[in-house]
């Protein structure tokens, strides 16, 4: 798998998790769980890009604009 696969899996996971209604209702608390250790993991693969990646990546990222980070990578992975 390529660092922005990776990368784009992560993204895609929170974002599933956020978007995860049923589970709150259900279990709140397990909800918000699963919410804090998959932005954990996105977080800290964003910490481990190297200096150099793409500007406009790292904006998307630091501002948690996730769609657009997710639009960006998938531009990446499919013509890299």
């Amino acid at each position: 798998m390529t660092p922005w696969k990776s990368l784009r899996d992560l993204i895609q996971e929170r974002l599933d998790a956020v978007a995860d209604r049923a589970h709150y209702e259900r279990d709140p608390e397990g909800h918000l769980h699963r919410l804090k250790s998959v932005s954990a993991n996105v977080d800290r693969a964003v910490q481990e890009l190297p200096a150099d990646v793409d500007p406009q990546l790292r904006h998307y990222l630091e501002r948690q604009s996730y769609l657009k980070a997710i639009a960006w990578l998938d531009q990446e992975i499919v013509a890299p």
